[in-house]
């Protein structure tokens, strides 16, 4: 497994066996036009369950860590300066693989009978791994054919949209190695915060609702019905973060829990849940780092503005002045108040719940708003999917218009908006 010598300084070969994955990281603040290119020479490699394609050049920049996992053994090529790389010989990717077979064997099961297919929770402390499985599964059903369904309930980070969403997405093809699944018309449900303690009772009530559209959906494709579902979920373990997890399995029926890393929790899921649900401890990878706050907050503007640019910069948004009196601005949950001067009869929780509206002005320059399917407030605003994002680039009190950047030319397709805590600083 030797690491092999080159004339170039700054391209390495690397000679992977079977059951070996090459780790790179590429993180060089002072230089954000570094990048770092791999290519297959020999044998054959996947990155996260997406096949590598022999000879043909794949670029990483800043913030990229990579696994390049070998089952038979390879030649990989590195051209570059990454800050870290090296062979690991210790992986769990086969309890991983054997997770996915046990899978494919429920969905064959359903199949037989006539049943929906196995639906799967993956949860877990903070970065050890949870979306980089949930990857995985998919990419691995993808290629048998299979069309499951990826459920996103991360907040945090936002893999189907941007954060402060949850959503739901049929994949149909693999991900692709730098740009992720195919955004084809992705369910998406406002939420509106960067952790689910912000607001438990609303985080809740749009759980509920994706899980109850997730299962119409499902039982009108066959084909969806019995590849079945994986679910992703924040890192909040603890206290609330836990009860979220139970109402999570409640509410999408679960049939397997995976628990990345954390033996407390699993214990605490086996006690809990019923005998049916299949409960199931993996360590995480080694190769996954732990993110600091300031590297999780690059990370969530790096997503929205993959929103609005597209991953490589391929897409050209539009700017366009809008009017305060052609839209009307909520945002959900009111400031909450003590239960003795509540109305009787009314909790606290529904007050979290509720639409207050905001008057447009500065305070809501740079923030994300999400244009509402709903058409009248008569409609359960909460509850009704979102057709997409603007950002507010510019107030002007005086004129009383504000400019957005948006995926789409004017005019809006909704006037009614909801305000995100999720902020954006256009730079481009």
């Amino acid at each position: 497994m030797a690491e092999g010598k080159s004339k170039d300084p700054n391209v390495q070969e690397f000679k992977l066996e079977p059951d070996t994955e090459l780790r790179f990281e590429v993180e060089n603040p002072e230089s954000k036009n570094d990048k770092v290119t791999l290519e297959l020479k020999s044998g054959n490699a996947e990155i996260f369950g997406t096949e590598i394609v022999k000879e043909k050049q794949y670029s990483f920049t800043t913030g990229a860590k990579v696994a390049v996992y070998t089952w038979h053994g390879c030649t990989l090529e590195l051209k570059g300066k990454p800050d870290v790389a090296y062979i690991a010989k210790e992986t769990p990717m086969v309890m991983y693989l054997n997770v996915h077979a046990a899978l494919e064997e429920l969905r064959r099961k359903s199949e037989v009978d006539g049943k929906r297919g196995p639906i799967t929770l993956v949860v877990g402390p903070t970065d050890v791994g949870k979306s980089t499985l949930c990857r995985m599964l998919l990419n691995y059903a993808v290629r048998l054919s299979r069309r499951p369904i990826f459920v996103d309930l991360d907040v945090g980070q936002g893999q189907i949209s941007v954060p402060g969403t949850v959503g739901a997405l049929l994949v149909e093809r693999p991900s692709g190695i730098d740009d992720g699944f195919s955004q084809q018309a992705p369910l998406i449900y406002h939420y509106g915060h960067k952790s689910p303690g912000v607001n438990p009772a609303l985080y809740n009530t749009i759980v509920s609702k994706l899980a109850e559209v997730t299962m119409e959906r499902m039982s009108a494709n066959k084909k969806a019905n019995h590849s079945g579902v994986i679910i992703n979920t924040c890192g909040w373990v603890k206290g609330e973060g836990y009860k979220q997890l139970v109402h999570i399995a409640q509410a999408f029926e679960v049939d397997v829990i995976l628990v990345l890393d954390q033996e407390r929790l699993y214990n605490e899921l086996v006690r809990d849940m019923p005998n049916f649900v299949k409960t199931v401890f993996l360590p995480k990878s080694g190769g996954v780092v732990e993110r600091s706050t300031k590297v999780r907050a690059e990370s969530r503007d790096a997503r929205v503005r993959e929103y609005f640019y597209g991953s490589k910069a391929s897409l050209y948004p539009h700017s366009f002045d809008v009017r305060f009196s052609d839209i009307k601005i909520y945002k959900i949950g009111a400031p909450s108040l003590p239960d003795s001067c509540m109305p009787l009869g009314m909790k606290a929780e529904d007050n979290m719940t509720k639409l207050v509206q905001v008057t447009p002005g500065v305070s809501i320059l740079n923030h994300l708003l999400a244009v509402s399917f709903a058409t009248e407030m008569e409609e359960d605003v909460i509850r009704t999917n979102v057709a997409g994002f603007i950002c507010v680039t510019e107030v002007d009190p005086e004129r009383q218009t504000m400019t957005v950047l948006s995926p789409q030319p004017r005019p809006l397709p909704q006037t009614l908006l909801l305000l995100s805590d999720v902020q954006f600083m256009d730079s481009h």
